[in-house]
C-alpha cells in the first residue's frame, strides 16, 4: 500500500500543498485580417516585440477606405414607389380583364339557359297542341260529368 507502512498500524500519508502560479497573458495587439487576392503571395515580414520575441508572418496591406461617390440623381425610394405603381396598374388591368371575362361568361350561360327553355318549351307546346291522330289509350269525354265529394261520376 504505502511505503514504510507496518501492518497493524494506521497508514500515514504525506500531505503536499500546491499553489498554482498565475501566468499573465502576453500583451499583443492583434492586426486586422485582410483577405488575400488569389494568385498573389504577400511578402514575409518579421517583427521584434518589446520583450525581445520575434514574430514572422505575412505583411498585411491596410485596407483603403472606399472612395466617396455622389448620391444618385433619383432617390431609390422614388424608384421603388414608381415600380410599385407600375405593378399595381398591371394587376388592376388583369383584374379588370378577369371581371369582364366573368361577366361575359355569366351572360353566355344565361343565354344558353334561355335558349334551352325556349327549345324545350316549344317541344312541349308541339306535343300538347298537335292533334295528329289517336295514339291509343282510353278517351274520356268530359262534358256532363258531375263531381260529388271529390269523387268523379261520369
Amino acid at each position: 500500500m504505502y511505503p514504510n507502512h507496518t501492518p497493524g498500524q494506521p497508514a500515514q500519508r504525506a500531505v503536499e500543498v500546491h499553489h498554482p502560479t498565475p501566468i499573465p497573458p502576453p500583451v499583443v495587439q492583434a492586426a486586422p485580417v485582410v483577405p488575400v487576392q488569389p494568385g498573389h503571395v504577400p511578402a514575409v515580414a518579421s517583427i521584434v516585440l518589446p520583450d525581445g520575441r520575434v514574430v514572422t508572418g505575412y505583411a498585411i496591406d491596410h485596407p483603403q477606405p472606399q472612395p466617396i461617390t455622389e448620391p444618385p440623381a433619383v432617390s431609390r425610394v422614388a424608384v421603388n414607389v414608381a415600380l410599385g405603381g407600375v405593378g399595381f396598374l398591371a394587376v388592376c388591368g388583369g383584374l379588370l380583364l378577369l371581371t369582364s371575362f366573368i361577366a361575359a361568361l355569366t351572360a353566355f350561360i344565361g343565354q344558353l339557359i334561355i335558349l334551352a327553355a325556349v327549345i324545350f318549351g316549344g317541344w312541349i307546346a308541339i306535343q300538347v297542341l298537335s292533334g295528329s291522330g289517336h295514339r291509343g289509350g282510353t278517351t274520356v269525354n268530359i262534358r256532363r260529368a258531375t263531381f260529388k265529394r271529390n269523387h268523379f261520376h261520369g
